[in-house]
């Protein structure tokens, strides 16, 4: 096998590390809108591919953002807000 015959490997793109913000970015925007077209009707190869290249993508943008701001409402605590659900106490339906 010489040293570009690439069969066996998966094609997932550039390395995240060497992408741009704005170029990291419009790669976020494609995965997350082409993933549930690929969860319901891709094969399962193109499923973990997928998986694989969000992961990375994500990682590395949370390694850039660590201080990224976060929404209330996107806590648990803000759900619990949103719902007025009471976290000492579960409730037991029926009783």
């Amino acid at each position: 096998m010489n040293a570009h015959d690439e069969r066996g490997t998966t094609m997932t793109g550039v390395e995240p590390s060497r992408l741009d913000d704005q170029q990291l970015m419009k790669e976020l925007e494609t995965i997350h809108r082409t993933r549930h077209d690929t969860l319901l009707y891709g094969s399962n190869d193109a499923l973990r591919a997928h998986n694989e290249r969000m992961a990375q993508l994500e990682g590395e943008y949370l390694r850039r953002n660590p201080r990224r701001p976060v929404a209330a409402g996107r806590t648990r605590e803000g759900a619990r807000e949103r719902t007025g659900a009471d976290t000492a106490a579960p409730t037991t339906p029926g009783t």
